[in-house]
């Protein structure tokens, strides 16, 4: 009789308390509709997954996916009863909320597997009598709602279990690298401790209280006769067996990053990391593959030309141990191809062994063959930091590897689809463990020769055409001298030629005839958003601007005058495959299709015998421009297809120079030609626009030198500087009718901060008047100060 007043007096008491504490508790009804936090994943334009978000790493199964063994390791040591409660183990919650009543203290742990759930999903984790009583009503409202398999599936999915684990599938392919369905009795035993204290018993910070807890797990399992005492005891003397998965760098770390800068402006931060979107980028897996390559690769043939500098850093003398040490670089995953960086652990004259984390590299002396030392003790000793390459192949325990440099050199590379604006790969600099800073969209970098096509798009919308003649010769505007790249002057020369040969003085020149205020406001209808200042050296590059924005520019080109905007994103859709936003490219007509089909027979002429020939042996319609700065400190190359434009830069966040003769040529143009191989694969049968029309011979015609003096040619008229016109020109019996909005003459133009004047030079005779068919008089300088060389 006692005992059934007691039972009715709990149940009354629980009764009135649940009254209390159900008032403002979610309702159940959200459950059905309930989505836990799960990862937003990107791919790419071939459906290929490359990256993704979350702030809880979450993969969410079905019940059928955790082994049976799991289900019965979790049930032993959280809820024996699972299978026969209604949700909650009355005798057990009511002696938790007495001992927290008579104690004023927290209360013991009685909560149910149901119970833990409701708490995970709408409570807090505050361990009161009240948040009991909440956890005792939900529970019970989940119980009538949902099945038992449904309950244990939405706890797996849903319990945390250490370092940003959520869900035992997850938490499975962390701690084992295999699936949750796919778990051995220790597994599952280790997995089913965590949810008590996932940091408490984390196998990786308390190795020692995470194998007590597995084993008590096995113990309540051969009390529950789930497994037999002889399995139990093998159980017990196996190691964890951790196998932990080392997360891999994206194959492209920049874009994904940008990707999440778009997607957080669009949805906002706990959208972008919570809601499970699909996110379709415009990114080409193989291509990017191409590009990280092509980019590593052609920075440390660059390092290689220019001698071994020494290891970077000795640990020893700093102070710390060779066991200890730990670079950034060997958080990730690495492979053989992957540069990283290394530390040197013994050195004999014929060896150089060292470590990249756990992974032992050895290097024999063909491995260093290319620094000139024949002993390995010549070059490093223990303790140093050095850079290698992995490579193929093991020597016993150890993996080859090849010794290369890091002395700070970066390049940055970036392609996109002429037609879409697709960005198909993106290289932000050479190792982003190192540095996240993205070379490719952030940095703005002086372009040297390759800010010469918007002065001749600027000149051929001033009338100004390929086979007129402009004379390389000494100069000065004002007390501004400038001079070649090579130090020497060719005279007469068509404007073809001096653009394939990237000859300052006709840059100049041309630049001065239109005006660099014209100039720079054709760089600005390109795309260019760098402030320029209106200096007459502009013309040669004296101007930064980032990769992103050139390669845009570029695509102008084959695009008939066309600039479609750069996009990383096509569509992204919600968990639920409803679509949420999509973009189509945008697109701006900048120039007129004569004007660029115009600059394209210059462009193509640079890859045929100017300064980037190097790039006719891809045997492919192709054009583009070199680049480089004084000082060497910058080399550009960016160039184009009939379908992708690609842009290269490789120097020095430092801005110091490359060293003597590291052109654009030759430090960046073999980078894009590697990507562009593989960029032009399969497109055999693609050309330019307008070239179908072209007559037969066209092509080579324009690929051929005009010599100044042959019979072809006229004789060049001028000693001064100025640009003769074309046979052509001084054969038409009218004046060539000009550009909408182009003028004759300018006004002189104040120089900003200098207080001095430009006069611009007035047009010569490519627009010949009907009165008269000879040259203007010689041009007026521009006065400019001299800039440092």
């Amino acid at each position: 009789m006692g005992i059934l007043f007691t039972l009715a007096a709990i149940a009354g008491s629980l009764a009135g308390l649940t009254l209390v504490y159900s008032v403002d508790l979610p309702q159940i009804n959200d459950l059905e509709r309930y989505r836990p936090s799960t990862t937003t994943e990107l791919y790419d334009q071939k459906g290929r997954p490359f990256g993704s978000f979350a702030l809880e790493r979450r993969i969410l199964v079905n019940y059928d996916d955790f082994s049976p063994i799991l289900r019965q390791a979790v049930i032993s040591i959280e809820d024996k009863n699972f299978q026969s409660h209604w949700g909650i183990n009355v005798f057990r919650v009511a002696g938790a909320a007495w001992h927290d009543i008579a104690s004023h203290g927290r209360a013991q742990g009685a909560s149910t597997l149901t119970m833990q759930l409701a708490r995970n999903l709408f409570l807090s984790a505050e361990r009161t009598t009240a948040r009991k009583v909440q956890e005792a009503y939900l529970a019970i409202q989940i119980e009538r709602s949902f099945t038992k398999e449904q309950i244990f599936t939405l706890y797996g999915n849903q319990i945390y279990l250490g370092h940003g684990m959520y869900g035992f599938e997850a938490a499975s392919e962390f701690y084992f690298s295999k699936h949750a369905s796919e778990l051995n009795l220790t597994e599952a035993a280790l997995l089913a401790g965590l949810p008590k204290g996932p940091v408490a018993y984390s196998p990786l910070l308390n190795p020692e209280k995470a194998l007590r807890r597995r084993n008590l797990v096995l113990s309540e399992m051969e009390d529950d006769k789930a497994i037999t005492h002889q399995q139990a005891e093998a159980a017990r003397t196996a190691p964890l067996g951790l196998h932990i998965a080392q997360p891999e760098m994206s194959v492209a770390p920049w874009f994904v990053e940008e990707v999440r800068r778009e997607l957080e402006k669009q949805f906002g931060t706990e959208e972008v990391h919570e809601a499970g979107l699909r996110v379709e980028t415009t990114l080409d897996v193989d291509l990017q593959t191409v590009a990280n390559h092509a980019v590593n690769d052609g920075v440390a043939a660059y390092e290689r030309r220019h001698s071994w500098k020494g290891a970077s850093q000795n640990v020893l003398a700093q102070g710390m141990t060779l066991e200890d040490y730990k670079h950034v670089d060997w958080v990730m995953k690495v492979q053989p191809g992957d540069y990283v960086h290394a530390l040197v652990t013994s050195v004999l004259p014929l060896e150089i062994r060292a470590r990249v984390g756990n992974l032992a590299v050895v290097m024999t002396p063909e491995d260093w063959k290319w620094t000139g030392q024949a002993h390995g003790d010549d070059l490093v000793k223990p303790g140093d930091v050095i850079y290698v390459q992995l490579q193929q192949g093991m020597e016993g325990t150890a993996h080859k590897a090849t010794l290369e440099q890091d002395s700070g050199a970066q390049g940055s590379l970036m392609a996109i689809d002429n037609t879409s604006g697709d960005v198909l790969a993106m290289v932000g600099g050479r190792d982003y463990s190192v540095s996240q800073f993205n070379r490719a969209i952030q940095s703005e970098r002086q372009t040297g020769s390759s800010f010469k096509p918007y002065v001749y798009t600027t000149a051929i919308e001033d009338g100004v055409k390929p086979e007129d003649i402009i004379v390389d010769a000494p100069v000065s505007f004002g007390s501004y001298t400038p001079h070649n790249y090579e130090g020497d002057y060719k005279g007469a020369m068509t404007v073809l030629n001096a653009f394939a040969e990237s000859r300052n003085i006709p840059a100049l020149k041309l630049a001065a005839r239109v005006g660099i205020h014209k100039v720079i406001d054709t760089a600005h209808r390109f795309g260019v958003t760098s402030n320029i200042p209106a200096y007459l050296p502009v013309a040669l590059g004296a101007v930064e601007i980032t990769l992103q924005e050139q390669v845009a520019s570029y695509s102008v080109f084959p695009n008939d005058g066309i600039r479609v905007t750069p996009r990383l994103l096509k569509k992204v859709s919600n968990a639920d495959g409803i679509t949420l936003w999509e973009q189509a490219p945008a697109v701006t007509e900048v120039t007129s299709q004569e004007t660029a089909r115009t600059m394209m027979r210059l462009l193509e002429q640079v890859t045929r015998t100017g300064t980037g020939a190097a790039a006719a042996a891809l045997k492919h319609p192709i054009g583009g421009k070199t680049g480089t700065t004084s000082d060497f400190t910058d080399a550009w190359f960016l160039g184009f297809s009939p379908s992708v434009t690609c842009g290269v830069w490789v120097g020095f966040d430092s801005r110091q120079s490359l060293g003597e003769k590291e052109t654009g040529a030759k430090a960046a143009l073999p980078i894009w030609m590697t990507f562009m191989k593989a960029a032009i694969q399969g497109k055999d049968d693609e050309h330019f626009s307008g070239e179908a029309e072209q007559p037969t011979g066209a092509k080579a015609d324009a690929a051929l030198p005009a010599a100044a003096g042959s019979p072809a040619t006229p004789k060049p008229a001028f000693a001064k500087p100025g640009i003769a016109p074309s046979p052509a020109a001084t054969q038409k019996p009218a004046a060539t009718p000009q550009r909408p909005g182009a003028t004759a003459t300018q006004a002189p133009t104040k120089l900003p901060h200098s207080g001095m004047t430009v006069t611009d030079i007035p047009p010569v005779v490519t627009k010949p008047q009907p009165a008269a068919n000879k040259p203007q008089s010689p041009p007026k300088p521009v006065v400019k100060p001299a800039l440092p060389q």
